[in-house]
């Protein structure tokens, strides 16, 4: 059969969920283009300025709004989001999955966690934006500002991971809950990114564009390899032992 047959063949057998899939990548990637021309332009700026001041004590813009310990609590938040912890959380699901008897699968995941760090990392290193400058920085930063990689990492890993938990699951409310989780803490973190004074909105919100469409496009092409995987076992020959 022509390759071509057979993808359109796969699509057909995964209307649905194919369906949410690339409309999420489409318009993902949309939405990341028309936010990084607004930020190349210049035109997002009175949004990010309006946004960030929001989150600060009125005329004082060095001052978080909040008691202390929300702001205490902002920066373990967005302590989630780090290089540290998102890779705790990659090689605990990858080891899971080894012991699981699903090599694959956590070789898998640890390839689209890995390239999405990457392109990320590129992304920030050609777009070269400054951090916000209005106000002061609550937690260190080491990289330039777009799009958020904290934002970005944090939706793609959380994301990966809470689809590959989901797969598993026969309960839909089960699979529902295991997806919003890693929605809810990837909002968490964007926010927190904002909330410190480390990046602005538009950073935040490319951040998620990306990771949410790196995320769907890596779970798509998964879901492809393995309907490819389960074709070629149900279509080898039979050997009988005599």
């Amino acid at each position: 059969m022509h390759p071509f047959a057979k993808l359109y063949r796969w699509i057909l057998s995964h209307e649905i969920i194919t369906l949410l899939l690339l409309v999420a990548i489409a318009s993902g990637a949309w939405g990341f283009v028309s936010i990084a021309d607004e930020v190349i332009e210049g035109d997002s700026r009175q949004f990010d300025e309006t946004i960030l001041l929001s989150m600060r004590v009125a005329g004082d813009p060095s001052n978080p709004i909040g008691p202390s310990w929300f702001e205490e609590a902002g920066r373990d938040v967005t302590a989630m989001g780090s290089v540290a912890a998102l890779s705790i959380f990659t090689v605990t699901m990858a080891g899971y999955l080894y012991l699981k008897k699903q090599a694959w699968v956590a070789l898998f995941v640890a390839l689209a966690i890995v390239s999405g760090t990457a392109v990320s990392t590129l992304m920030k290193s050609g777009f070269d934006r400054p951090r916000p400058e209005l106000v002061p920085h609550e937690t260190q930063i080491y990289t330039k500002s777009f799009p958020s990689g904290h934002s970005a990492m944090s939706s793609l890993v959380f994301l990966t991971l809470g689809a590959v938990m989901a797969r598993a699951e026969r309960d839909r409310k089960t699979k529902v809950f295991l997806i919003a989780v890693p929605v809810v803490l990837s909002l968490l973190v964007g926010v927190s990114r904002v909330y410190m004074g480390v990046h602005w909105p538009t950073d935040v919100l490319a951040g998620w564009l990306f990771g949410t469409t790196w995320a769907a496009a890596s779970w798509l092409l998964f879901r492809y390899m393995q309907w490819r995987y389960r074709l070629r076992v149900q279509t080898q020959p039979a050997y009988h032992v005599r």
